[in-house]
């Protein structure tokens, strides 16, 4: 887990800097769109460590993640006078938000006393880790990842919007058409995917509550079939995909296929690869059939894509 954090904290720090220096300046209504938008995100990380630290409860920015790039995105297209791709920018990331903020309130995330509600569960399995365990520690943690590198994790993966508006031109191309439906359609493999996972859960759940057998199926404990059954995580991967289709936008806009606007979702990827460890670490322990789904299925991408990936990058 240190190493991961380290690895992510590294990772913010040289590739914005490295990638800057290589890159075309920034305008300065550029500027002006980071400098209001970074301000935002200060305000939002402050105010999540704050809540959490008054209710003990350090899922206020999971709360958030799927409402703040909305916020950031509509803030960029405004600031630009509507340009029409960050007009569609920033509706494609409200369908996203729209789509996650409602998975994530049917499982009690929100409720009126918004500082309450559910938390996730490894938070609590973190807390419990020989090196966390002390108050001062913890509060460290809470500050420095949970509430500042989540939400600055969170801005960057939305920042491609702003490189986008460096164009020239900001009517709309066939390519930014392709690149919408590509991201709508990795929406949709995730809105499977966590549709499976719910009706998994609940069905075991319901059988539990009530006495029933699980049977084979649900006695496993863990969604293994759909999506699941071709990859262990279908909706990281989805998510990943996403951001890394929003920042295909700013190449399709630029024509510069790398940019300090990589930033965001390489981070993401990062984060995932960890909290992908985490979350399997977690389920071996809980689940005896587990670590044989580990050694038969892939982690984000299906065999066949994967093999495909292979021989293309080695041609």
């Amino acid at each position: 887990m240190l190493k991961t954090i380290f690895i992510l904290i590294v990772t913010i720090i040289v590739v914005p800097f490295v990638a800057i220096q290589f890159d075309q300046p920034l305008s300065a209504l550029q500027i002006q769109m980071l400098q209001h938008s970074g301000l935002l995100m200060l305000g939002v990380a402050l105010t999540c460590f704050v809540v959490s630290e008054l209710t003990n409860n350090c899922s206020q920015v999971d709360k958030l993640w799927s409402i703040t790039p909305i916020l950031y995105t509509w803030l960029f297209a405004y600031e630009s006078d509507w340009s029409p791709r960050l007009v569609l920018m920033a509706v494609l990331a409200t369908i996203w938000g729209v789509r996650l903020t409602y998975n994530f309130g049917r499982r009690g995330a929100y409720k009126l006393k918004f500082w309450e509600g559910h938390e996730d569960y490894r938070w609590d399995v973190l807390r419990k880790k020989p090196f966390l365990q002390n108050r001062f520690t913890w509060t460290i943690f809470n500050l420095g990842f949970i509430s500042l590198y989540q939400n600055t994790l969170i801005w960057l993966f939305t920042l491609p919007a702003v490189m986008a508006f460096q164009a020239d031109s900001q009517q709309l191309t066939i390519g930014d058409y392709i690149l919408a439906i590509v991201y709508l359609g990795f929406v949709a493999i995730e809105t499977i995917a966590d549709q499976q996972q719910w009706n998994y859960q609940n069905e075991k759940h319901r059988r539990m509550n009530v006495g029933e057998p699980l049977g084979e199926y649900y006695g496993k404990g863990f969604v293994h079939s759909g999506l699941w059954k071709h990859v262990r995580h279908p909706n990281y991967a989805s998510e990943q995909s996403i951001w890394v289709t929003f920042f295909l936008f700013s190449i399709v806009a630029t024509g510069r296929y790398l940019n300090w606007s990589v930033t965001g979702a390489l981070l993401l990827m990062l984060l995932f690869q960890g909290s992908a460890d985490f979350s399997e670490s977690i389920s071996s322990e809980k689940y005896e059939g587990y670590k044989d789904y580990i050694k038969k299925t892939p982690r984000f991408l299906p065999k066949l894509f994967a093999r495909s990936l292979l021989l293309l990058l080695s041609a």
